[in-house]
Formats: structure tokens, C-alpha cells, sequence
């Protein structure tokens, strides 16, 4: 039976489809920058290039021979959007994804809402505006045909790229019908395909950027080659709490290939921050040169002289509904002196953000009480692909280039710091090599643009490791303290969380276990820091489904059951009686997604001679299960085995989605045993790979196999999901293999296992 859902061509509050004139008269429906993105000219393998383009409304551009480019309008950061956001608009299409070329699309926001990547929310916010494009397109091209042939609408279907008149026995091909297309009308209302009418979404195809990548096609931000390009670093404060004081260039600025060296402010005192506008320190040297070898020698040239900062607040508002007020403070700050401040805020309460029944007196008369601490410190982001972007600002007009996560925010930081009319600043969105939030705080691409509106030239500005590890924007530092109530007969009658960080908490109140205990609490907290923190991924859920995770396992072997029985035992009660109204769960697909994993790694059956752990979380929308198996051989972790549960909805690329929840399994592994950054007097003591630990290839799982649930749902996350369990999941089967629980992250100090 299919199920067709009707749906308006106007998304959020804007036009999702207008008309416009089109150059060579006509109508094209869609939006203005379309105009000036030129149809492909090279030969795309196993293509055949059309004589002629049709720009038939924001997202396609049918050639006359019927071959397709479709644009894609997120930042593409290795999640595969570039490839699935194109394949939903062809679905409604009704295409044949050989005859599909896909295209980045350039930033605008005159077409666009959310050019993002963040949130994992990229094909869930972009499901319905995707396929309005693509059903927009085809009922026009079926007007088209139906005005040609004199026909009925009703009697004009399509298959694969082709339109039938099957009383008549006429057809024609997409292309053939592109240039009366253009002059139809843009529909008020389309109908969407039923979900068991796909023949591209829920199918896998390839990358549609893998043969460029694997033979080294300029696709990423670094890639980026300009005539008359020049080639620039900065040099910010070696220590968090530290200002630049006075630069001598004198020696820099005699060595060959050097242009100039200057100060530059990154934001102004006055400039109202938005949330992304984080920049560590606002005053740094910039050195330009020729060459990327001159300008580093001239960069250890410079002699410096830095000194401390005054303590100081921060406004910043978020998307421009909320106003927040930083506190800076002054000092030089250490790891040491970070953990004792956490330690004390442990034993105070901190924000009550929710209560449920009458904790304390649960608490009060419970027969046994287990309380546990877990900690984790600051993560650095390590992005393969070195901090870079490209900039050419001349007068009132900007050109830049690079990897972006949130580039509508950062070109609305640009305009106001350049002084030049967001309408002049363009903005091309490489691909990012690694990005997960790092990219989201784009300080450097302010960087870039002032440098070459200083010099009037066109610049690459480029960090090396030690810049980025040592510039901040890191995965704040946490601490969460649990306590359990059991009564007389190990029922779990109270729950209690108290979590916080440096200027950030982890806590996620209305999540699971909530809704599943009767006396609940849950209180959070922040401590004052100078060193600079932001979104990675999975935020705030990295660290505290690790803990919470962890936790669940230490009752249920209390209590004498099973993991998995007693997780099912608390959704089960989520289920039928409730807690509250808060819940930002579906306790039913919780527990499904762990029936699933319960299954699919033979839980009940376990292999002789492994230890397994299990977790399960929600967020992003998204519930994911997992099970680790593990050996210990020579006093270190061998993973033989992850299964992956993912409840995710409904899955546009499967092989495509398996590859990230795979990614996310082994950037979780390699966070858990070795990720940390600690400070001495404001210092980052690891400012490269030789010191900050990376999970090596021959320490990933020896096997991962993902299972998703199959359901009719919309697509929600999948790039974040499937990180945050995991670090539990190895917890708890380190737990089983050597007798000791891990409360603290990093597990592994590099040599051995540690309790």
C-alpha cells in the first residue's frame, strides 16, 4: 500500500520555490545564485556532457540529453552528505542515479536556512525541503509533457528519467522536456513518493567524491591555489591567560620571501559575539611571506614578549534568541588546580534542573546507597586536515574559500569585522578534512580575511599541529557524580546526578534514567576558566553517557542482573507508568534498539574466553546500542568485536551509514583509552601526535557490524549517535576482563591497563 503525503512548496516562513528571470529569457525556478553556478564543462566519468543546461529550480539543472546535476547545500565533512542529500532529491525526481551529476553548492541564504554541519542534523532538517525540490522538478517536467502532448496531467507518469503517455504509447526523456519545463508554473502543492516506493533512498551508492579522494583531487580547503597567492601564520600567546604585550620583527622581516608582519585584531571590543565567535586570543602576529617554508623560519624569528590579562566578561547570544554572560577569569590555570575546584563542587549541590518525587527521603531510607565519580579531561579536536582558508579581499568585495561548519554565521562575523556588505562576501564551501566542531569556531577564516585586506592580495593562511592544539576550542574537561538508592529488596528506588565542567555541564536532565525512577534529582554546575571551550562530537553526551553508562552496569551487578535485563527492566516502567512529562526519550525505540544488539552479538550466547560490555544512549534524535567484546594480552585491550544497534529512522545510504557509525566506534575507542589534554600554568603540556595519543590502526575493533532498525520514521542523526555508548561499552567490558572498574578517562596510560 503506498501512503503519498501532499505537502505545500513553502518551507520555514521563506519561499521554498520562486520564479525569477533567467538569463536567456524564460523562467527559472528557483533561486537567484543559481544563475551564476556554471553547469560542469569537464567530462564526468561515464557521462556524456549535454550541449545545452536547464536550470530547473535551486537544487537541479537537467541537460538537454537528460543527464542531471544536483547541488548539494551542506558542508561535506566526511558524513556523506554530499552524497545522500542529492540522493533524496533524485527519489522524488525519479532518476536514474547514473545520469546524476552532484555538485557543491555554494553558501547562500537567500535559498538556504541551515548550511550547517552540526547537530547531525543535516539530513533530518534537510528531508522534507530536499524532496519538495525534487518532486517540484519532476510534476513540472510532466506539465511539460502534458502541454506538449496535448494530455491529460493525470495520464503522464515517469520511470528512471523518462516520461510516458501510456494511453498513446509516447515518451520522452527528461531532457527533451527541460526547455518547457522552465516555463511551467512552480506547483502550489506536490505529492511526495510513499516510503515503499524508493528506489534510490534506503539503497547504497559509492561516495560521489571517493575516486577524487583516493587519487588526490583538489577538493579540501588546503587544496586551494591562487595566482598571486600568498602564504601567512600567526603567532598567538604560548599560555591561556596571556596577552601580546610587543612584537620585535626586525630579524622576520629581513629573511627572503617575507612580506610583511602586523597585528591584527581578530574581533572587536564591540562586536556582539554570536555563539560560534569564540576566539581564544583576540590580538596575534601574522606573518606573510611567499612561501610556506619562508614564512614558518620567519615566524621562529619573531621575538615576542606577551603578558598577563585582567579578568574580564563576555556577552554572546545564541542564534539571537538568548544572551549569555561569560565570566573570564585571570591567572595561569593548571589541570591540578581544575580537578580540586571539580572535587569540591562534588560534595556541593549545584542547580537543581529537575526533581521527581522525594529523592532526599529516598536516599534517607534506603537499605544500601552507591555513590561513583567519573572524570574526563579536556580533548583536543585533531583534525587531519590542518586549520586553513583562502581569502582574497579587495576593497568592498571578499572572496573566500574553505572547510566550514557553520558558514552563514561566519559570514555574517565577516561583514561586520571587514566593514564590507554581506552581499559582497562570497563564500565556497570546501570539503573539510575532519571537522566535528572544531570547524564551527571559524576565528582563522577572520584571520585570513584581515590578513589580506591588510595586503590587498589574495592569502592562504595555514596553522600547523602545534597552532590548532595549542589555540584551544576544546572538549571541555567534566565530572559527574552518581548515587543509587536501593531498598531492602534491591529495587532502585532514588537516583541522583550532580555533573559539571569547566565552563560547560554535561548533564542532560531529561534523559534516560529519568522518566524510569521515581525519586529523582538531578543537579548541575560550571567552574570559571580561562581556556577556551566548544562543541565536539556528540557534545556534552561524549562524556556523559560514558558515566552514566557505566554507572547503570555497577546496579545491575549489584542488584544480580543482567545489563541489558535491568536497562529493559527501567525502560519497561518508562513504557507503562511514566515519571514525569520531560522525557525526551521514546522509551519504546530505547528499548528496542537494545533488544536489537541483544540479539544481533548473541548476548545470552557469549563466546568463550571474550568479555563484553554493553551501553545504550540517546541523542541527536537517535538511539544506539552497542556491544564490545575484548581480550587482554600482555596488560592491553584487544578488541575483537563492536555490534552497533541503531535506531536512526529511516536510512538513505546503508552502506554510507555504516561506514560512519563505524567512524564514530573507533574515534570513541581512541578518546576513551588515550585522549587528554592537560595544562600546567596555562601551557597545554601536548602540542603535537607525539605526545596527544591517536588510536592507532592495528588498535581499532577487528570486527564491526552495524544493524539498523527498519522503520517508516524520518531520518534523524547518525554522525554523532553512535560515539557517546561506546566509551561505556569499553568500560564495562575492561570491568569484566580485569576486575576493576574505570572511572577516569583516559583508561590506558599508554602502556598499560589502568584501574
Amino acid at each position: 500500500m503506498h501512503i503519498q503525503e501532499q505537502t505545500k512548496t513553502t518551507y520555514n516562513r521563506r519561499s521554498f520555490l520562486r520564479a525569477s528571470t533567467a538569463a536567456g529569457g524564460g523562467i527559472m525556478l528557483g533561486f537567484s545564485w543559481l544563475a551564476g553556478c556554471a553547469p560542469p564543462e569537464k567530462e564526468e566519468p561515464g557521462i556524456t556532457m549535454p550541449d545545452e543546461w536547464f536550470d530547473i529550480n535551486a537544487y537541479l539543472s537537467i541537460g538537454d540529453n537528460g543527464v542531471v546535476t544536483i547541488f548539494s547545500p551542506n558542508p561535506e565533512g566526511g558524513q556523506n552528505v554530499k552524497t545522500a542529500m542529492p540522493m533524496i532529491v533524485a527519489e522524488e525526481l525519479d532518476v536514474d542515479w547514473k545520469d546524476v551529476i552532484v555538485k557543491q553548492a555554494p553558501l547562500n541564504t537567500e535559498a538556504y536556512t541551515r548550511q550547517f554541519i552540526g547537530g547531525s542534523q543535516a539530513i533530518r532538517r534537510g528531508w522534507k525541503g530536499l524532496r519538495m525540490a525534487g518532486a517540484a522538478a519532476r510534476h513540472m517536467l510532466v506539465a511539460a509533457a502534458a502541454e506538449v502532448w496535448q494530455v491529460p496531467v493525470g495520464e503522464v507518469t515517469t520511470e528512471s528519467g523518462i516520461l510516458h503517455h501510456r494511453q498513446s504509447g509516447r515518451s520522452a526523456g527528461y531532457g527533451e522536456m527541460a526547455a518547457v519545463a522552465v516555463t511551467m508554473p512552480v506547483p502550489e502543492e506536490v505529492t511526495l513518493k510513499a516510503a515503499d516506493e524508493f528506489k534510490i533512498i534506503g539503497t547504497s551508492r559509492r561516495n560521489v567524491d571517493g575516486q577524487k579522494i583516493v587519487t588526490g583531487q583538489p577538493l579540501f580547503g588546503i587544496d586551494t591555489r591562487a595566482d598571486g597567492m600568498l602564504i601567512a601564520m600567526v603567532v598567538h600567546p604560548p599560555a591561556f591567560g596571556m596577552k601580546l604585550q610587543s612584537v620585535d620583527d626586525t630579524t622576520a622581516r629581513s629573511m627572503p620571501g617575507i612580506r610583511d608582519v602586523f597585528k591584527i585584531k581578530v574581533l572587536q571590543d564591540d562586536f556582539e559575539r554570536q555563539h560560534f565567535d569564540t576566539c581564544t586570543f583576540l590580538e596575534v602576529v601574522a606573518i606573510v611571506g611567499d612561501s610556506t617554508w619562508e614564512v614558518m623560519k620567519a615566524k621562529k624569528a619573531l621575538k615576542i614578549q606577551w603578558e598577563p590579562f585582567e579578568a574580564y566578561t563576555e556577552e554572546r547570544t545564541y542564534y539571537g534568541r538568548s544572551r549569555q554572560t561569560i565570566t573570564i577569569p585571570a591567572g595561569l590555570e593548571s589541570t591540578a588546580e581544575h580537578q580540586s575546584k571539580m572535587s569540591k563542587m562534588a560534595v556541593q549541590q549545584g542547580k537543581v534542573v529537575r526533581k521527581d518525587g522525594n529523592p532526599q527521603k529516598a536516599f534517607a531510607q534506603a537499605a544500601k546507597v552507591i555513590e561513583r565519580t567519573y572524570t574526563a579531561p579536556y580533548l583536543a579536536h585533531n583534525c587531519m586536515e590542518p586549520m586553513n582558508f583562502f581569502a582574497d579581499v579587495r576593497n568592498d568585495r571578499a572572496k573566500l574559500s574553505g572547510p566550514l561548519q557553520k558558514p552563514e554565521l561566519t559570514e555574517l562575523t565577516l561583514a561586520a569585522r571587514l566593514g564590507i556588505p554581506i552581499e559582497n562576501i562570497d563564500i565556497e564551501m570546501t570539503r573539510l578534512g575532519g571537522g566535528y566542531g572544531r570547524r564551527s569556531y571559524a576565528h582563522w577564516a577572520v584571520e585570513a580575511a584581515l590578513i589580506s585586506q591588510k595586503m590587498n592580495a589574495p592569502v592562504k593562511l595555514t596553522y600547523t599541529r602545534e597552532d590548532d592544539m595549542t589555540g584551544g576550542i576544546y572538549r571541555p574537561a567534566y565530572q559527574a557524580t552518581y548515587r543509587a538508592a536501593l531498598d531492602a529488596d534491591n529495587n532502585l528506588v532514588g537516583f541522583h546526578v550532580n555533573a559539571g565542567g569547566t565552563l560547560d555541564s554535561p548533564l542532560y536532565a531529561n534523559r534516560f534514567p529519568a522518566g524510569a525512577v521515581t525519586h529523582y534529582l538531578a543537579e548541575s554546575w560550571t567552574i570559571h576558566s580561562n581556556i577556551t571551550i566548544g562543541s565536539f562530537r556528540a557534545p556534552r553526551s561524549n562524556f556523559i553517557a560514558a558515566a552514566e553508562q557505566s554507572f547503570l552496569d555497577e546496579i545491575a551487578e549489584t542488584v544480580g542482573k543482567d545489563p541489558i535485563d535491568f536497562r529493559l527492566e527501567l525502560l519497561d516502567r518508562a513504557i507503562k507508568q511514566p515519571v514525569g512529562e520531560r522525557n525526551d526519550y521514546e522509551a519504546k525505540r530505547y528499548a528496542e534498539v537494545l533488544k536489537l544488539v541483544r540479539e544481533k552479538s548473541g548476548w545470552d550466547q557469549p563466546p568463550s574466553g571474550l568479555h563484553r560490555g554493553v551501553a545504550v544512549y540517546f541523542c541527536h534524535n537517535s538511539y544506539s546500542a552497542q556491544v564490545l567484546d575484548l581480550v587482554i594480552d600482555n596488560g592491553r585491550p584487544v578488541i575483537k568485536r563492536v555490534c552497533c544497534a541503531v535506531d536512526c529512522g529511516m536510512v538513505v545510504n546503508p552502506d554510507a551509514a555504516s561506514n560512519l557509525a563505524e567512524g564514530a566506534i573507533v574515534d570513541g575507542i581512541g578518546n576513551a583509552l588515550y585522549g587528554s589534554l592537560t595544562f600546567k600554568e596555562g601551557v597545554p603540556e601536548q602540542n603535537n601526535f607525539h605526545q596527544y595519543r591517536m588510536i592507532r590502526m592495528g588498535e581499532a575493533p577487528q570486527s564491526i557490524d552495524v544493524h539498523f532498525v527498519e522503520n517508516r520514521i524520518d531520518p534523524t542523526g547518525l554522525g554523532e549517535p553512535t560515539f557517546p555508548p561506546v566509551f561505556a561499552a569499553l568500560a564495562n567490558a575492561l570491568y569484566r576482563a580485569t576486575g576493576k572498574r574505570y572511572y577516569h578517562q583516559p583508561f590506558l596510560d599508554g602502556q598499560r591497563v589502568l584501574g
